[in-house]
């Protein structure tokens, strides 16, 4: 069942991705590389070299389920991201193609 939204976590692979790697090379690059564990639950983001190819790796209960897009044209732009990890709406964005050049994000009241 397709189960991804904001509530999940995103991170994003800091280097390039052999578009070759299935299930077990990419929980690899997730502890060797990330030092993270693949079935957190946490949603892995992984580019190839072009941009053009992205897989997301997600855990979900009873197993791990496998994103994969390829572009016909144009290239994936990533954000410019703290610590690796993407907000949903980054995420969002950079699957739909859209680049923000300028944005201001206003300051709200939080309890925190």
């Amino acid at each position: 069942m397709f189960a991804l939204g904001s509530s999940h976590r995103f991170y994003l692979y800091d280097g390039f991705c052999d578009m070759r790697k299935s299930f077990d090379g990419l929980c690899g690059l997730i502890s060797s590389g990330m030092q993270r564990q693949a079935t957190s639950g946490e949603v892995f983001v992984f580019l190839n070299r072009s941009r053009t190819h992205m897989k997301l790796l997600h855990w979900e209960k009873g197993g791990f389920v496998l994103y994969y897009k390829r572009l016909e044209s144009g290239t994936f732009m990533p954000p410019s991201v703290k610590n690796g990890e993407l907000s949903w709406s980054d995420l969002v964005l950079m699957v739909e193609g859209i680049q923000v050049v300028k944005s201001i994000q206003k300051r709200r009241f939080s309890l925190s």
